[in-house]
């Protein structure tokens, strides 16, 4: 190769200082000079070629140091090699119609070395008039190519692509070679330069035949030129159809989720504003029924301030258990998360609940036999209270009595407050079976979406009933015995007394908040999560609080309760729902 250069050098000089660029200056003009003549013997000669004509010998060996130039060398178990065969490879990889030279290729027998496969891959690739081709794809992927050729290479410079625009003109050569017979792999490539050195006389007969020539590889280079503009052209008007595609259908989704939320948010506000008129109307008849029980029971009170010392004792206790009770409520509010998410998956099977359906209908129609009941036995129970308030203008006389004979009944009120511990324990355990039956009656509420708030409100006066209907037993019970234990009754008028004060104090908050007015915060407004606060976006969007107004992300207003405003579940906050869970556990009723 370097004696090749050597005598090239001197029969072309050149003015480049750099060896790589010299070696492809070289390389070009010898390609040019090869190319050149083997047009030019091929249209004298006037048929199709062989595999011993000359020319054509020596245009394969040209074409095989241009492809070697460069190459970087790779290590082996036997030693260092530079092989062709792995960037040819790649033809197949860009141009699955090169995929048949390949196999053949590798089903050749006598072939053994890299070097005999890329030999025959150019005879093969000749013959078929594509070799111009498959060059031009592989020198587009300079990616690909940086793995097998060094950064100054032919194949990565723009005299790669020179050689390639040249080798369009081979295509008007017809050539039938026998590559199974010949032996490719011991060949030595070695270039003839005598075939190249010709006298004045014939280039003086030649320069008709090279005009003509010029002409013709003129019009090959323009046509494979336009050929790649009209390719390029055509994948990026693919390229900008699907673009645009994409951008029609994300449009038309976002208008379609704003107008979907837009919808929403106006069938809120309204039932909002029914429901909080509704809310007024009612709580304020509340606070007027509560504003005359308040007198009476601060005429009450005078009587009791004797018995306050024992009173604060056994609230003490209470407040013990109200706090045993908050801890309850803590650990059944994880229990809400777990069955928030089991409620999903039993949302997925609800196409599956018709059957189910008929079934609770039948349950209702029971519920509805029981409240009957229990109806009933509210009225005889009112019977027993007017009762019990004739026996409590006769205890009133006897508290009288009672005051002069109250350091003999200490010893009876010891035993009264064990009795009120023992009903103390029976009524959690109460509760306890009440609230498993509420977790029960939960999740088939979330099972059947149309009966949810159906269920629950009934559920919830099913569950008031009973509390009532107990609470009625034990003051029938302590009605019959209040001739005889005056204390009783004291600590009965005392425990309603802490209610109605819970009640008031529920009831003034409400009104608070019905004067202030509910503050509906607007959508420009909030830029950020009142709660987490994470900037809005796309992914992350805005929701309002049905109960304070306020503007929250999908993580933190993800939970849905029964307002006053609407019977339906609506969309809460985290801080709301908590406050409202907490609320509807300290007044179950």
């Amino acid at each position: 190769m370097d004696i090749f250069l050597k005598v090239f050098a001197i029969c072309f000089p050149t003015a480049l200082r750099d060896p790589m660029a010299m070696e492809r200056a070289n390389l070009l003009n010898m390609a040019k000079l090869s190319i050149k003549g083997l047009i030019e013997s091929a249209l004298s000669f006037g048929r199709t070629l062989d595999s011993d004509y000359p020319p054509l010998q020596q245009f394969f060996v040209v074409m095989e140091h241009c492809l070697k130039h460069g190459l970087r060398v790779k290590k082996s178990f036997l030693g260092f090699n530079k092989s062709l065969w792995g960037p040819l490879e790649l033809v197949e990889k860009l141009c699955p119609e090169a995929a048949e030279i390949s196999a053949s290729v590798r089903d050749l027998p006598g072939l053994k070395t890299p070097l005999g496969r890329a030999r025959a891959w150019l005879r093969l690739a000749l013959m078929q008039k594509r070799l111009a081709d498959y060059l031009r794809l592989l020198i587009t992927r300079k990616d690909l190519l940086s793995d097998f050729y060094e950064n100054s290479a032919l194949m990565l410079e723009e005299e790669g692509a020179v050689i390639v625009g040249l080798l369009v003109g081979l295509n008007v050569i017809d050539a039938n070679l026998c590559v199974k017979g010949e032996d490719l792999d011991s060949q030595v490539g070695v270039i003839d330069f005598s075939m190249y050195l010709k006298n004045d006389i014939d280039d003086y007969r030649s320069e008709e035949r090279n005009s003509q020539i010029a002409s013709i590889l003129d019009q090959k280079n323009y046509l494979a030129i336009a050929k790649n503009n009209i390719i390029k052209l055509q994948e990026e008007n693919q390229q900008l159809r699907s673009e645009n595609s994409l951008i029609l259908l994300k449009t038309q989704q976002h208008l379609e989720l704003t107008q979907g939320d837009v919808s929403v948010e106006r069938d809120t506000y309204k039932q909002s504003r029914q429901g909080l008129d509704e809310m007024y109307n009612e709580v304020r008849r509340q606070l007027k029924e509560e504003c005359q029980l308040r007198q009476d029971v601060e005429n009450e009170l005078v009587v009791q301030v004797s018995m306050k010392q024992e009173m604060e004792l056994a609230m003490k206790l209470l407040e013990k258990d109200i706090h045993e009770k908050q801890d309850t409520l803590i650990g059944l509010r994880q229990q809400l998360d777990e069955v928030k998410a089991i409620n999903v998956e039993m949302y997925q099977k609800m196409q599956s609940s018709d059957e189910e359906m008929k079934k609770k209908n039948d349950v209702i129609s029971r519920l509805e036999e029981k409240t009957n009941q229990i109806t009933a036995t509210m009225k005889q129970l009112e019977q027993r209270l007017q009762e019990a308030e004739r026996h409590r203008t006769s205890a009133e006389e006897g508290t009288r009595r009672f005051k002069l004979d109250f350091a003999n009944k200490a010893d009876s009120l010891q035993r009264q407050i064990e009795h009120r511990e023992k009903q103390l324990q029976q009524l959690e355990t109460d509760l306890k079976i009440e609230r498993e039956w509420r977790q029960t009656l939960q999740n088939d509420l979330h099972r059947e979406r149309d009966s949810v708030a159906q269920l629950s409100t009934e559920a919830l006066q099913i569950n008031g009933l009973k509390k009532e209907f107990h609470r009625l037993q034990d003051e029938n019970v302590q009605l019959k015995t209040i001739c005889e234990d005056q204390e009783k009754a004291l600590e009965e008028l005392g425990s309603k007394l802490s209610e109605s004060k819970l009640k008031i104090e529920d009831i003034k908050e409400a009104n608070k908040a019905l004067q202030g007015g509910q503050v509906w915060l607007k959508d420009k407004e909030a830029t950020h999560c009142k709660l987490c606060e994470k900037e809005f976006s796309i992914s992350r969007r805005k929701h309002h609080c049905r109960n304070c107004g306020e503007i929250f992300c999908n993580s933190c207003s993800d939970n849905e309760l029964p307002l006053p405003a609407s019977p339906k579940p609506v969309r809460v906050c985290d801080t709301c729902h908590a406050l409202l869970l907490q609320r509807c556990s300290s007044n179950p009723t």
